[in-house]
C-alpha cells in the first residue's frame, strides 16, 4: 500500500458522517459492528504504515543533518588549509603552500558535495513532514471516530434492549387485561359462576324432593282418618 492511499483512507473515514450512515442501514447494530471492525483494522494497518514513514522521514532528517555537519567541516577544513597555504607561501615555502592549497580544493569539492546532498533532500524532508502530520492528525481523527462508533453501537444496543423490555411489558399488560372476554381471568370467573348455578341447582331439586317427601307424608296422614274414621261408623252400627 503507498501512503497516498493510506493517507487518503485515513482521510476518507476520518470525515465519515456517522449519522448519515445510520439512517441508511437498515439494520444499524450490523452496520455499527462491521464499521467498528473496519476501523480497527484501518487503524492498525495506519498505524505500521504511518510508522514506517516517519521512521524513513528520521533517516532522511538524520541524513541530512550530517550532511549539513559534513559540509560545515569541510568548509573548516579548507580554511584551516588555506590559511596554512598563506603561511607557508609567506614564508617562502611556494611548494608546500601548493599542497595545502590543494588539500583546501578537495575540502571545498567535499563540502559542495554535501550541500549539494542536503538541499536535494531538503524538499523531500519538507513533503514526508506535510505527509506524517496528516497521517497523525487522520489517525487521531479516526480514533476518536472509533470511539464514537463504540458509544454509538453502545446506546443503540441499550435502546434496543429497553425497547423490548416495553414491547414485552405491554404483551403481558394486554394478555391480563380483565375488561377482555376471552382472557384466562374471564374465563375462570365463567367457569365459578358455573359451578356456583349447578350449586344453585342441586339446592333447588333438593328442595323440591323434600316438599314432595313432606306431601306424601300428608297424604298417608289423610288415608290413614279415612280408616280409622271408616271403623268408627261400623263399631257404632
Amino acid at each position: 500500500m503507498t501512503k497516498q492511499t493510506i493517507l487518503g483512507r485515513v482521510t476518507q473515514l476520518a470525515k465519515a458522517n456517522i449519522n448519515a450512515l445510520l439512517d441508511q442501514a437498515e439494520d444499524p447494530q450490523k452496520m455499527l459492528d462491521q464499521l467498528i471492525r473496519d476501523y480497527t483494522a484501518n487503524i492498525s494497518e495506519a498505524d505500521q504504515a504511518a510508522a514506517a514513514t516517519i521512521g524513513n522521514l528520521r533517516l532522511m532528517e538524520q541524513d541530512h543533518r550530517e550532511d549539513v555537519d559534513a559540509a560545515k567541516e569541510w568548509g573548516d577544513k579548507a580554511l584551516a588549509a588555506s590559511r596554512k597555504a598563506d603561511e607557508l607561501r609567506a614564508a617562502g615555502s611556494v611548494a608546500e603552500a601548493d599542497k595545502f592549497d590543494n588539500l583546501a580544493k578537495v575540502a571545498l569539492g567535499r563540502q559542495l558535495q554535501s550541500e549539494k546532498e542536503a538541499k536535494t533532500a531538503e524538499p523531500t524532508i519538507a513533503s514526508q513532514t506535510v505527509v506524517v502530520d496528516k497521517l497523525k492528525s487522520g489517525l487521531e481523527q479516526m480514533k476518536s471516530k472509533l470511539t464514537e462508533l463504540k458509544a454509538k453501537r453502545d446506546e443503540l444496543v441499550a435502546r434496543a434492549k429497553s425497547a423490548q423490555a416495553q414491547n414485552q411489558m405491554m404483551d403481558s399488560v394486554k394478555n391480563i387485561n380483565v375488561l377482555d372476554p376471552t382472557s384466562e381471568l374471564s374465563r375462570f370467573e365463567d367457569k365459578v359462576r358455573r359451578e356456583e348455578a349447578k350449586a344453585m341447582g342441586k339446592q333447588e331439586l333438593a328442595a323440591s324432593s323434600l316438599d314432595a317427601q313432606f306431601e306424601q307424608l300428608d297424604s298417608l296422614g289423610d288415608s290413614a282418618e279415612v280408616e280409622a274414621r271408616l271403623a268408627a261408623l261400623k263399631t257404632a252400627s
